[in-house]
């Protein structure tokens, strides 16, 4: 039920733009000109914008945009566990305490992430958008 209610067609387009989300939600003091932690997000961002106009747009049937969404969001997960610990603590007056907003911001996101790493190997979801590029061109 759940599955066929994720990949029908009104749900594909929507959940593929979320693709967006958990690559670009971090605290907003990482985005800084003085940070290098800012460009990885943007990166991966395109990365994902430029799978999403191929499946959804030119409506290809090639399986290289769905692989470049899996990618994305894995090296997603690989970069967030790579910058948890050095942020998982910040000085605040001299003590050094956990820092639950980034916590719990990185967590969720991994999490989003995996979920749209699964999402995007469901053969329902290719299928779906498969279906539409069949039903256009009899169109």
């Amino acid at each position: 039920m759940f599955r066929k209610m994720l990949s029908s067609r009104a749900a594909v387009p929507v959940m593929l733009v979320l693709q967006i989300a958990p690559l670009i939600v971090f605290p907003l003091s990482t985005f800084t000109v003085k940070s290098q932690e800012w460009w990885l997000p943007v990166l991966l961002t395109i990365l994902v914008i430029v799978a999403i106009v191929q499946i959804l747009v030119r409506r290809t049937t090639s399986a290289a945009p769905w692989r470049l969404l899996a990618f994305a969001q894995g090296f997603n997960i690989i970069s967030r566990l790579m910058m948890l610990l050095p942020h998982a603590t910040q000085y605040v007056g001299g003590v050094q305490r956990i820092n639950g907003d980034y916590l719990i911001i990185t967590i969720a996101s991994m999490l989003f992430s995996a979920f749209q790493i699964w999402y995007v190997d469901l053969p329902e979801v290719r299928n779906s958008v498969l279906h539409s590029v069949v039903d256009k061109a009899r169109a």
